[in-house]
């Protein structure tokens, strides 16, 4: 049984409630009439209801248990603006949290926020910056984390991968990079992969140098530190980490070199380019990004998605809880 058919058996057993941002687009539609003909998800659209269901109309997609809420007609509306003000405590006027409560990022996150639905998918439309931003507002960072990080897990048959950061820190600093190396290592664990990890360089072990070099060594140090129970190198390059050969020669004492699954890049440039060579040369299916270090499970697509996608994402997303 692969993966996704783990996560809807899950998810069947007890059931969440998801609110999709972009009601009316043709690839949500798609994948909620598959969550709700499946009974796999409790699904919430967000748009104009008689625009949500003439696109669902016209296009064949049966959306019948779906909930469909408009922010413009909200009864509960004022409520959630004042939780809003609240919440930014001086940093968003009241008119200000009512005019980015009218917009269906927003509005999407504050349901997340009051309970209303478990988890949220956006982006079919939205930048990735108009997803993460309110959840960083709103839903904010659990205990202990201060960072929000993402990352992609690969799929080529029954191999599986996790790449991070690759969609959210630019220039991620020392402690972003421990941040996101152990949320990656545990995402990695809920999709059955038994993490090794390498925080990847130009440089293996001293043979570079330089400031890149030196965070990648010292953020090894500090997880491996900390977390002594996941298995954790670096800074190591590529063919040490995934070539058996290359990572007996470069790193001859390492439990990770040669067998990496785990890959964490130093910057945005070398993950945004390294999960698109997997993806469109290596043959790699991508979902992500993945967000990690929230409060609640939001997650963003790419605009370039298609319903497939959205539908995976949907199911990753809500067994994150």
């Amino acid at each position: 049984m692969d993966v996704f058919e783990n996560f809807k058996n899950q998810l069947k057993a007890n059931p969440k409630t998801i609110v999709f941002t972009e009601g009316t687009d043709a690839r949500i539609l798609s994948a909620a009439s598959k969550l709700l003909a499946g009974k796999i998800l409790n699904v919430l659209l967000l748009g104009n209801p008689e625009a949500v269901k003439k696109a669902a109309a016209e296009d064949g997609f049966d959306i019948t248990g779906a909930e469909i809420c408009d922010p413009t007609s909200y009864p509960e509306f004022d409520a959630m603006v004042a939780k809003m003000v609240e919440l930014r405590k001086g940093k968003m006027t009241e008119e200000q949290c009512r005019a980015a409560l009218s917009k269906s990022n927003y509005f999407g996150t504050m349901l997340v926020k009051m309970g209303k639905a478990d988890c949220l998918l956006g982006g079919a439309t939205y930048s990735t910056a108009d997803t993460v931003r309110p959840a960083l507002q709103l839903i904010k960072c659990k205990p202990g984390i201060k960072s929000v990080s993402s990352c992609f897990i690969m799929v080529r048959g029954d191999e599986k991968l996790a790449m991070g950061d690759c969609a959210i820190n630019i220039d991620p600093s020392e402690d972003e990079i421990v941040e996101s190396t152990v949320e990656t290592a545990h995402t990695a664990e809920i999709f059955g992969i038994d993490p090794k990890v390498a925080l990847l360089s130009y440089s293996t072990k001293g043979s570079g140098k330089g400031e890149t070099v030196d965070k990648m060594r010292n953020a090894t140090l500090r997880v491996q530190e900390a977390h002594p129970e996941l298995k954790v190198d670096g800074e190591l390059q590529f063919d040490a980490a995934v070539a058996p050969e290359v990572g007996k020669l470069k790193a001859p004492n390492s439990t990770v070199a040669g067998e990496a699954n785990v890959f964490i890049f130093p910057n945005i440039n070398a993950g945004n380019i390294g999960y698109k060579i997997a993806q469109r040369l290596g043959g790699f299916a991508a979902y992500g990004p993945i967000l990690q270090g929230l409060n609640a499970p939001i997650n963003d697509l790419s605009r370039g998605c298609d319903a497939e996608e959205v539908y995976k994402m949907s199911l990753i997303t809500a067994a994150l809880i």
